[in-house]
């Protein structure tokens, strides 16, 4: 079901990402949930919580990347 704060944010998502980030994936997870609530959307019979967290992952991911190194989320650096 949809998240009303971050700080209702599963702890995956609270103790690793910043706070920016948390807030990307508590929109893009919110969006997710309303825009695939048919079942026939949804990709290989997951259910709506499980493609909800995986496009906020997703968007998560086009703005941050985890530091291999330090095991933290940080923003990505553009390579331009």
């Amino acid at each position: 079901m949809p998240f009303k704060n971050v700080s209702d944010l599963p702890g995956a998502v609270t103790d690793n990402l910043p706070k920016h980030g948390q807030e990307i994936y508590m929109a893009a997870f919110n969006n997710a949930w309303n825009e695939y609530k048919d079942k026939n959307e949804r990709h290989q019979g997951a259910t709506r919580e499980e493609t909800a967290h995986k496009v906020a992952w997703a968007a998560v991911k086009n703005i941050y990347e985890k530091n291999l190194k330090t095991g933290k989320w940080e923003p990505k650096t553009s390579k331009v």
